[in-house]
């Protein structure tokens, strides 16, 4: 015998959840896409058996989350990925972990030399050989970000010809170099977009982009990756976490 008490549960899971993982699972399962109309509380209340309140609480929660957005006047449909910052992750690692298929186009790859600003924040000679990898993040068809790493020739030089159009650039340097990434320090601000990102990330010349500036250092302290990245603002939240 199943039994629902007062807050909708059913054997001791929430109601409200249940229909939050059917949601999921249609997303994932590909009967519904980006901006297909979802269920409305009405509906999700009758087919579930649930209250209006319950029904209402689920798609609350999953709009919290960036799943699903509500439009007034005309419903609650599929919302456009979000990607949180919240954890030093790479772009494949973040995309995987909102059960979205990341694809990356490599721009260009290759050694430059005489970039006194980046050099320093690596920690290196003024005069040094970098590596600079320039990648449009995709989901789909759907550009998310344009990134550019730098990292210093002298020990990651065979970058410039690895596989990173399909593999992730963190997993690389774990597996080929030995080489396990710790933290970052970043800075972020908001900019609009020039002419070549616009274009990149097909979004109107002048729009805000959120730009992400990181020192990424190994679990040696050693500064590894200068990266700097442009993301579509309506696509990324940034989540921060203060103490006191």
């Amino acid at each position: 015998m199943m039994v629902q008490n007062r807050n909708g549960s059913r054997n001791g899971t929430p109601a409200y959840k249940k229909i939050q993982n059917v949601i999921r699972k249609r997303i994932e399962g590909g009967q519904l896409k980006i901006g297909d109309a979802v269920d409305s509380e009405r509906e999700l209340a009758k087919i579930h058996s649930v209250s209006l309140m319950t029904a209402r609480h689920a798609l609350a929660g999953l709009e919290r989350e960036g799943i699903v957005e509500r439009r007034r006047g005309s419903g609650t449909f599929v919302a456009p990925p979000k990607i949180h910052f919240n954890k030093l992750m790479s772009y494949t690692e973040h995309m995987s972990s909102r059960g979205l298929a990341p694809r990356t186009r490599v721009l260009s790859s290759k050694l430059i030399e005489h970039q006194l600003e980046i050099a320093a924040r690596l920690g290196l000679p003024a005069a040094s050989h970098l590596v600079k990898i320039d990648r449009l993040r995709l989901t789909g068809d759907d550009p998310f970000a344009l990134e550019t790493c730098y990292l210093p020739a002298p020990e990651f030089a065979g970058l410039t010809s690895a596989p990173l159009g399909k593999a992730s650039l963190f997993g690389t340097l774990q597996h080929d170099y030995g080489v396990e990434l710790a933290y970052a320090d970043e800075e972020v601000d908001a900019t609009p977009a020039d002419a070549h990102n616009a274009e990149l990330l097909a979004v109107p010349r002048g729009a805000p982009l959120l730009r992400i500036r990181q020192v990424i250092y190994s679990t040696k302290g050693k500064a590894v990756i200068y990266g700097v990245g442009f993301y579509r603002s309506e696509r990324h939240t940034l989540f921060i976490r203060r103490f006191r």
